[in-house]
């Protein structure tokens, strides 16, 4: 099993930053697809940012140029530099592990990120 704890969010103004964490612990390989989403009341999850097990990055087109994902070295951390928030950033951010291979898909039990203007 992978167990994920994210932890970071809070309460900012509008051009604030944040940076969330994601914390790994169970049988998670460097392979797995890494990546946070985003939900809000009354709709569905959404991609903000994920990275293969290479280089390669996806970003909703929402938050490119503003938000940077990042892992440390062992790939059991993960990251998300969310800088020049917005309101419509606010939701509750979940990050994710996915094994292709397995179907495997795993979530964390979610943060809090609000942004007022």
């Amino acid at each position: 099993q992978v167990q994920l704890v994210e932890s970071g969010g809070g309460n900012v103004q509008a051009g604030e930053s944040l940076r969330l964490s994601c914390a790994a612990s169970g049988s998670i390989s460097s392979s797995y697809v890494m990546g946070w989403y985003r939900q809000t009341p009354g709709n569905q999850r959404e991609l903000v940012a994920k990275a293969s097990a290479g280089s390669d990055r996806i970003y909703a087109d929402s938050v490119k140029g503003r938000f940077t994902f990042s892992r440390d070295k062992l790939r059991r951390t993960w990251y998300l530099q969310m800088n020049s928030l917005r309101p419509e950033d606010t939701a509750v951010y979940y990050c994710n592990a996915y094994a292709p291979w397995i179907e495997r898909n795993c979530w964390g039990q979610g943060t809090q990120v609000t942004v007022s203007s």
